[in-house]
């Protein structure tokens, strides 16, 4: 029923494989953060577009202020910046 009401409405739904649950693991821990640092602390409006534009600053934050534990506490950007930079070593010797 979801995949229906989704096209209905123009929305993109994207479906884990069956019997991924890696992914499904990262998913589920991924809501969980989103649930806890965001929709349960925000006095943002619910309305699309305001909510819209705080996620979007919220992403920003997620992906250049906030530290990771997964990656060392680094941020996706820092982690990103560095996993490029060896790349670059590894290609060029």
């Amino acid at each position: 029923m979801p995949l229906k009401e989704c096209q209905e409405r123009g929305i993109k739904l994207f479906v884990l494989p069956l019997r991924s649950l890696k992914l499904n693991g990262h998913v589920e821990r991924a809501q969980r953060t989103h649930t806890e640092e965001f929709y349960e602390v925000t006095d943002a409006n619910f309305e699309l577009p305001e909510l819209n534009r705080v996620l979007l600053k919220r992403e920003k934050m997620y992906n250049t202020v906030r530290p990771h534990q997964a990656l060392a506490y680094l941020t996706p950007q820092e982690f990103l910046e560095q996993y490029q930079q060896n790349r670059r070593k590894v290609i060029c010797h």
